[in-house]
């Protein structure tokens, strides 16, 4: 084999967020910035030797710019590693959940997922990759630590001179000793779909004449979703919009949120809208549910799924458990106490959730940040939520928003919104979190209108599975009644920072449920404003993104 060693020197800026490591992709192009990530992802997971004999790595991701060119990097790399196998999703594709079931499915040592999830992509876009551990998740934070500790000390790395794999044929090709074989993207994902969900009443009640629309956002879960939505459900052509993958994503922001998902939007809340709506994201990880002229939150989808689990077939027995992360609101709290399970608050970060799941804990997960799955996999997954939803809605035989007031009627309504400040410079960005951290310190039983603190803190975990804690999660501001103001920076752009604040208050009274959210959440918007002066600080009289 022809192996390079290529002198290097370390770059300082390597250390991997809450989803592997996101730049623009003019830094991955930067000579020797992606070789190093990986040769300190090797490195880390391989314990500074060769692989060990005989394992299989999966390598996939979103098909955004620069997905082609990484892979084929990586692949060398690899092999100058000797790793025995890799399967690598064809035309370098592999949904992020995908990935995840691939690498459950065949056991394999660990996948590298390439993608910035919902950034945008193209030539002065973003990119991105993590590590997925042999369980299919996000590695923990051990390992990323690990991984950024080697990046500073590099002064190498190993790679094997060869001509480029055909990522477009499927089937095994040699690369020296590695084995590169070129797998359906779909099939095993799809496989596993079929296997949770009653394929069979769905497919009646589209027959029935039950209209929806997929937005793929021309992102990654295009050929998943008309292979499921239009081939296996029995769908007509066109139900998924934008379903074909592109470098840039057409130009949109694959963000499916009532502002970046706006084609769909506009569909849902027309005069002739579908019964049912959804979109996914860059990765395929995140995903929206709409009704018609109806938008269900993330925190509320959580909820409806987990008290409607049993309606679906891989779900039939019941859950063992629910986790949140914290800025989730507590509407599947809620559940889990009349299902008599526990219910989990973890920090942000799909990785939080895989000790749980492996040790049996909980079953159904979910992020405010539009991602919701269960222990099927290890990462979230967008069109599993959709599935999910086309499930109940098929036996229920109701429409979204019914569901949904049906749902507020039993448990109550956690009215909550998100607001995203985004591409903040850094220092106003820390200037806000250092106001609300000095206020919290005084903040216990001080009144705002009707409101009163009950504490205030900065979120810290300790994982009941491992016993390893994390700290500086997001402040909040509990109030006597539960409501709740929380305070985070995102780890998840490439430019500036995002400053999320999330709102919760919960209402019982069915009388008044329907109000517009940020109608209900107008007095808890001000009290934010009050204590972090945000919109003085920054200059900003809205934000970039409400949800």
């Amino acid at each position: 084999m022809n192996i390079r060693n290529v002198t290097t020197t370390p770059f300082g800026d390597q250390k991997p967020g809450t989803s592997g490591l996101r730049k623009k992709v003019a830094a991955f192009q930067v000579p020797h910035y992606l070789e190093n990530f990986v040769q300190a992802v090797f490195d880390t997971i391989f314990d500074n030797g060769p692989a060990p004999a005989g394992i299989t790595l999966v390598v996939g991701g979103d098909g955004r710019y620069y997905n082609r060119q990484a892979i084929q990097v990586i692949l060398r790399m690899a092999a100058a590693t000797g790793v025995a196998r890799v399967l690598v999703g064809q035309g370098g594709i592999l949904s992020t959940p995908a990935a995840s079931c691939v690498i459950r499915k065949y056991q394999a040592f660990g996948g590298l997922i390439l993608s910035a999830s919902h950034n945008p992509g193209g030539p002065e876009g973003d990119f991105g990759i993590k590590y997925n551990t042999g369980n299919g998740g996000p590695a923990p934070e051990k390992v990323t630590d690990a991984i950024f500790a080697r990046s500073k000390l590099l002064s190498a790395y190993r790679i094997f001179d060869a001509a480029d794999i055909d990522l477009d044929r499927i089937g095994g090709q040699a690369l020296g000793g590695m084995t590169v074989e070129v797998i359906d993207p779909v099939a095993d994902y799809a496989g596993l779909m079929e296997s949770l969900f009653d394929f069979a009443a769905i497919r009646e009640l589209i027959a029935g004449g039950f209209e929806l629309c997929f937005d793929a956002m021309h992102a990654v879960t295009g050929p998943y979703a008309r292979e499921i939505i239009e081939g296996r459900l029995g769908a007509p052509a066109g139900t998924v919009i934008n379903g074909v993958p592109l470098e840039d994503f057409g130009g949109g922001h694959p963000d499916p949120n009532l502002t970046y998902a706006h084609e769909l939007v506009e569909i849902m809340f027309g005069a002739d809208a579908p019964d049912f709506g959804a979109a996914s994201d860059g990765d395929g990880d995140r995903n929206m549910v709409l009704g018609r002229g109806f938008f269900v939150t993330p925190s509320d989808s959580l909820a409806v799924i987990a008290a409607n689990a049993t309606l679906a077939p891989g779900y039939a027995k019941g859950i063992a458990g629910i986790a949140r992360s914290m800025p989730t609101s507590a509407a599947a709290d809620r559940v889990a106490h009349k299902l008599g399970v526990p219910c989990y608050e973890t920090p942000t970060g799909w990785k939080f959730f895989g000790n749980l799941m492996d040790a049996g804990k909980v079953t159904l997960c979910g992020e405010e940040s539009f991602g919701t799955g269960s222990s099927h996999v290890r990462e979230k997954d967008g069109l599993w939520a959709v599935l999910f939803w086309l499930n109940i809605l098929a036996k229920r035989r109701q429409s979204v928003e019914a569901i949904l007031h049906a749902h507020w009627a039993e448990y109550g309504r956690n009215v909550y919104s998100r607001h995203d400040h985004e591409a903040m410079p850094t220092e106003v960005a820390n200037g806000i979190m250092a106001q609300v951290r000095t206020r919290c310190a005084g903040l216990a039983g001080a009144s705002f209108g009707r409101y009163t603190v009950k504490f205030c803190d900065d979120f810290a975990y300790t994982d009941p599975v491992d016993g390893s804690v994390s700290t500086g999660q997001g402040l909040r501001v509990v109030f006597e009644d539960g409501s709740r103001i929380v305070f985070r920076l995102s780890g998840t752009g490439t430019e500036g920072a995002t400053v999320r604040l999330y709102l919760e208050a919960f209402d019982a009274d069915p009388a008044t449920q329907r109000i517009d959210a940020q109608l209900a959440l107008a007095e808890l918007i001000a009290i934010a404003d009050d204590i972090s002066q945000l919109k003085a600080r920054s200059g900003r009289e809205r934000p970039t993104v409400i949800t």
